[in-house]
């Protein structure tokens, strides 16, 4: 009776929704409307288990419309029905549930490829180049997503082969869901004028990534998505760990480390099953990589912050559309011997004339951006003062970039100081100790902690001759060795 009860009432809304949207054209109803009265129906989703046929058709309707990150941001983030998880039935066809949280899930969902086959190797990879101590903080989650079951099977019986230790051990699972809780993917709308093939195909894609991001909300506090086609960069969680650390205190709703596709796209596992109901309701209108793009803008975090060298690497040669080559590689990736830096928290400032919005706070990380100052002076300075004194073992600086490459720094010393005096804004150091000069715009130094006897509280970049080329700081980067407590 409840069930009849709640179609009748939704074919009742449908109707009411059928007149709405004849009176848009007089009327202008906001887009904002038709979304929440989409999402209490996606609530009807989520506490059935399955979609019913109307409920489909609404969500294709409502996703016709344009997405607005700038107009709809706090409202989105407010919604709770994009808090619940999606209730529906997973298949565990190897490994069993997690018995603790760990700190970070790998999420890979794989479908059958017309040539050649990667997953494999993508696992292995994962697993190789991790260290024993990484590993019992890692959770590796394939989603074998391909609706042939001899296929699924035959892969599930490759990987208990091959990882045998790493299911039993519990930090591999492989999951599969129905096709009975796939929504429409016959017959949709062909946007950007793709073949109705390459419509069905992006479309499930984003569908199988929902029902993958669902799953795993709450096995680790972070979560990383790969494709089925990737190679990793040795010890690559210490790296995300070390990023996650530095951005302690920073919003952030995506970090990147990988500029393609969706490969090395880091999330707050929090925000996992919003960003799941996301790409379920808009699994028709755009490729998955570019959905992530409008989320993010929704949650408030209008840039890409994306770190270098890039951790991640495609290796794959044939793609899983009809087997289509692809050949895209990211160059920014580094497979061995990744060192990040750890650059301690710092205040940062300068007496350049910084174009723009080029602020000095963008050359002291590892993302991909840069500080721009006009042409320097002598006596300019770039300064950075830690906010705890600090032991350094190695700096890195680099100036210019590959199509700025004459903004260098041509003459120019990099100094390190103690002894802080002043205000919490205008702290600066009363000696500095020269470490050496910039060679072809850049500066790199080791083994400091063995030169430098005292602890460090600030260090500069200082111009020591006026040049008629703008400067950019690419990148400042400090190794720690430990930190002096006082």
């Amino acid at each position: 009776v409840t069930l009849l009860y709640t179609f009748l009432h939704m074919r009742h809304n449908l109707k009411y929704f059928d007149k709405m949207r004849c009176l848009r054209k007089r009327s202008a109803v906001s887009f904002l409307g038709v979304l929440v009265i989409c999402l209490l129906f996606m609530n009807l989703y989520i506490e059935d288990g399955y979609v019913l046929e109307g409920d489909k058709q609404l969500i294709r309707e409502t996703a016709t419309h344009q997405l607005n990150p700038e107009r709809y941001v706090h409202t989105f983030k407010d919604l709770s029905n994009f808090s619940g998880s999606i209730n529906i039935s997973y298949r565990y066809l190897a490994g069993t549930p997690l018995p603790r949280k760990r700190y970070l899930t790998i999420g890979l969902s794989s479908v059958k490829r017309k040539k050649g086959n990667y997953l494999l190797e993508t696992i292995k990879s994962i697993f190789e180049q991790s260290s024993y101590e990484e590993l019992k903080e890692i959770a590796v989650v394939v989603q074998l997503a391909d609706f042939d079951s001899a296929w699924c099977e035959g892969m599930v019986q490759d990987i208990s082969q091959k990882f045998a230790h790493h299911i039993i051990a519990g930090r591999l699972i492989v999951i599969h869901v129905p096709e009975e809780y796939y929504p429409v993917l016959d017959g949709l709308k062909r946007n950007y004028n793709d073949p109705e093939d390459r419509v069905k195909f992006r479309s499930k894609q984003n569908v199988d990534y929902a029902f993958l991001l669902n799953f795993c909300a709450n096995l680790s506090d972070y979560y990383v998505m790969l494709e089925d086609d990737v190679r990793c960069s040795k010890n690559f969680l210490t790296a995300v760990k070390k990023v996650i650390t530095s951005r302690e205190g920073s919003y952030w709703v995506t970090l990147e480390f990988s500029k393609l596709g969706y490969i090395g796209k880091l999330y707050h596992s929090h925000d996992l099953p919003r960003l799941a109901h996301f790409l379920l309701m808009f699994y028709q209108e755009m490729p998955c990589d570019w959905l992530l793009i409008h989320f993010r803008g929704l949650l408030a975090q209008k840039e890409v912050i994306r770190f270098k060298p890039s951790l991640f690497q495609h290796m794959g040669y044939y793609s899983s559309y009809k087997g289509a080559e692809n050949k895209l590689k990211d160059d920014d990736f580094e497979e061995e011997s990744f060192d990040i830096p750890d650059n301690p928290p710092a205040n940062l400032h300068t007496n350049m004339n910084v174009f723009e919005n080029y602020e000095a706070s963008k050359a002291y990380s590892s993302i991909d951006e840069y500080f721009w100052g006009k042409a320097p002076s002598t006596g300019d300075f770039y300064g950075i003062v830690f906010e705890k004194p600090i032991k350094i073992s190695k700096i890195k600086v680099v100036t210019g970039t590959e199509d700025r490459q004459n903004d260098i720094l041509q003459h120019g010393a990099l100094e390190v100081g103690e002894k802080i005096v002043g205000s919490k804004k205008g702290r600066q150091c009363t000696t500095y100790l020269r470490l050496g000069e910039f060679k072809n715009g850049n500066f790199e130094i080791t083994d400091l902690e063995h030169k430098v006897l005292f602890d460090i509280n600030c260090m500069r970049i200082l111009v020591t001759k006026s040049q008629k080329e703008w400067l950019i700081i690419r990148s400042i980067s400090v190794w720690t060795s430990q930190t002096s407590v006082q």
